[in-house]
């Protein structure tokens, strides 16, 4: 019976990838990764390890989890981003938001006294944008989509009462679509492409007392070339093309404290290496370039603080906040990605339905700020104001056995 539980809980976890949208977070990494962390704003994320979805933040702190869980979580993700200013002939473009939902899931299981296996399925980048096609800025985007399915299998070692080490591998999938209007007979051109690769992640948990611990967690860069093709209204102007892709490397420092037996605190910072985000190069088959548009994004800092209140023994309260930097420059902000810095606020909660099992919610608003463009490549020139904003809310299942 076990058993049929936990490939029935798996199936539906990899159902749920399957059909997953993609939504831009600050540039276009993921943090949605479990939704009990939503509820703190994922402050103290590295250090938590309240169940499986540490092999996400940090793979490490399987070795506080006892026996085997699985967790299936969603998010409905619905960010907004409603343009006005001048650019051609048409529209303002409508919202290039939407909603969209992302699942994850996650088990672990101890091998041994102080071993820990497990093994994620997430998505850590996903971006989209989608404007009226017949918008002012119809020369520079229309659509622009990303996603990544990532497949994460990690072990954790427990050294000794203090100190707990973790690693694991990720192999990641990525797909995007990107289409412009090009005008007279090329109309709407549309590439599409994809790509496999690999990364690490790491991960160390240390308890400075029995009350106090922190965690340092770090995922790789993801280096990709995808391949595609370029679709037109000219046939003879479609084939193959290709555009290399590097995904960031993050670095996240956390900590918990238990206050007493009723209130913990926590706090996160993330460094994310954005500034290997150069640009967007698309080469066709003949090794000729058909655009390239500089990016030059920056590094960026995520910081949070959060609380955590066990009001009894089957309900706890959270509440969170966060300020997230986004990587865009303003000098280099395009209609695909018109991000800018954002501040969180979230609350959230849980309920334990029986000794070995739960539910986790959240629900995070983002304050982001209003952002300009001013963008000339290709002509005409778009320039205005976006506004911005991100709303978050998340479910969790969590099963022992």
């Amino acid at each position: 019976m076990i058993f049929k539980q936990t490939m029935v809980s798996w199936s539906v976890a990899g159902a749920l990838l399957a059909m997953s949208g993609s939504v831009a977070a600050s540039g276009f990494a993921l943090i949605e990764q479990n939704a009990s962390g939503l509820g703190n704003a994922y402050a103290g994320g590295a250090a938590i390890a309240e169940d499986a979805s540490t092999v996400f933040f940090n793979p490490a702190g399987m070795t506080r989890l006892s026996g085997k869980q699985v967790v299936v979580a969603g998010h409905f993700i619905t960010p907004s981003a409603k343009f006005s200013g001048t650019g051609g002939a048409g529209n303002q473009g409508g919202d290039a938001g939407g909603t969209a939902f992302v699942p994850n899931a996650y088990f672990a299981m101890e091998m041994q006294p102080g071993l820990k296996l497990g093994l994620g399925l997430n998505a850590p980048f996903g971006l989209q944008t989608e404007y009226d096609s017949n918008w002012v800025g119809k020369h520079q985007a229309i659509k622009s989509k990303l996603e990544t399915m990532n497949v994460n299998p990690s072990v954790a070692y427990q050294v000794n009462d203090a100190l707990s080490v973790g690693g694991g591998l990720n192999y990641q999938h990525i797909s995007g679509e990107l289409s412009e209007f090009k005008g007279g007979a090329l109309g709407t051109a549309v590439i599409k492409g994809t790509d496999n690769a690999w990364g690490y992640n790491l991960g160390a948990l240390y308890n400075l007392n029995s009350s106090t611990r922190v965690g340092v967690a770090y995922r790789s860069v993801m280096n990709y070339t995808l391949s595609g093709t370029v679709t037109t209204s000219l046939p003879f102007a479609n084939g193959p093309v290709t555009l290399d892709v590097k995904l960031p490397d993050s670095l996240s420092i956390s900590g918990v404290h238990k206050m007493n037996d009723n209130y913990e605190v926590m706090a996160d910072v993330t460094f994310t290496g954005w500034s290997s985000f150069k640009q967007v190069k698309i080469v066709d088959g003949a090794g000729a370039t058909i655009s390239n548009t500089p990016e030059n994004w920056k590094d960026t800092v995520r910081v949070s603080v959060g609380a955590t209140h066990h009001y009894s023994e089957q309900w706890l309260v959270r509440a969170g906040l966060a300020y997230d930097q986004a990587p865009v420059p303003d000098a280099f902000r395009t209609a695909r990605i018109p991000d800018n810095n954002r501040t969180w606020l979230a609350l959230g909660g849980q309920r334990k339905l029986s000794p070995v099992s739960a539910i986790d919610f959240g629900y995070a608003h983002l304050f982001v700020s209003d952002s300009t463009i001013n963008s000339a490549n290709p002509a005409p020139t778009l320039a205005g104001t976006y506004k911005n904003k991100v709303d978050i809310l998340s479910a969790q299942y969590t099963y022992n056995f």
